[in-house]
């Protein structure tokens, strides 16, 4: 049985059934959204499930590059298809429409929340268990309009061991409060390092603080992730979906019970019929 939308929310087309849509967020640049969020599409794919990936950071897009994707969306009777990894993983981003990938976005709030839109509307996502949409920096009109116009039931925050960061992701966990949507953990990227020589760990942007922000918003920790240079080279060469790191694997299970959770709806109270006579 269909169900309304809330107020100001863009239906669905009905060509496409999605599930679940998680949006990754910080608040903050340089922190590893559009990583975790690759990485989390894969794990999920590799499990079997009908991923998405929405590459919301219209002016600073990196999803295809991680993919190693260079193919360009064709359309359809219906849609625009978006392109996919050999895992089946569908990918949408400007890049792909842009002729050069280093050919800067120079637009202002209205049109990137637009492009953000039609991505939701234009694109033929099929069915999917889950769209992961890469947010991106800041608490301004695209992350406004992916809470207010898209039906996120889902938050990943993502942060790194600075003070700094903490205290940017925290505001950005006060606008999901706001907006009412549910932050199901975070990801401290960057939290340490190992010497290639001796094995030893450090932490080389000082001590975490992600305790403390748990506790100030309310969510739990699932990961801390290390600085990996192979990692880093198998982003950079976009082949992300060769990525095996074992301390990312509590992501994957808590994103995994989240995908099979049904969505949970609200509905008007059934008033009482009054008997006649």
């Amino acid at each position: 049985m269909a169900t309304a939308n809330p107020i100001g929310q863009i239906p669905a087309p009905e060509f496409n059934h999605v599930r679940h849509v998680l949006a990754v967020a910080s608040g903050k640049g340089g922190v590893g959204k559009s990583l975790v969020s690759a990485m989390a599409a894969v794990g999920l794919a590799r499990r079997g499930l009908k991923v998405g990936i929405m590459d919301a950071d219209i002016t600073g897009p990196s999803i295809p590059r991680l993919f190693g994707l260079t193919a360009r969306p064709e359309s359809s009777g219906i849609g625009v298809l978006p392109p996919q990894t050999p895992l089946g993983i569908k990918i949408i981003s400007i890049n792909m429409f842009l002729q050069e990938s280093n050919q800067a976005v120079i637009w202002r709030g209205p049109l990137l929340t637009s492009a953000v839109k039609q991505f939701w509307t234009d694109m033929v996502w099929g069915d999917l268990d889950v769209l992961i949409m890469d947010l991106p920096p800041g608490t301004a009109d695209v992350p406004l309009t992916v809470f207010q116009s898209l039906p996120v039931d889902g938050i990943l925050m993502v942060t790194t061991p600075q003070e700094l960061a903490g205290m940017i992701v925290e505001k950005a966990a006060g606008m999901a409060k706001q907006m009412k949507k549910p932050v199901i953990g975070i990801v401290e990227n960057m939290a340490m390092a190992t010497c290639p020589h001796c094995g030893e760990s450090f932490e080389l942007f000082g001590p975490s603080h992600v305790e403390e922000l748990a506790d100030h918003i309310g969510a739990p920790v699932l990961a801390r992730l290390p600085i990996d240079s192979n990692v880093t080279v198998l982003a950079d060469t976009g082949h992300v979906e060769d990525v095996d790191m074992p301390s990312f694997a509590p992501v994957i299970e808590a994103l995994a019970e989240y995908v099979a959770t049904p969505v949970t709806v609200a509905t008007p109270p059934v008033k009482p019929v009054n008997p006649v006579g």
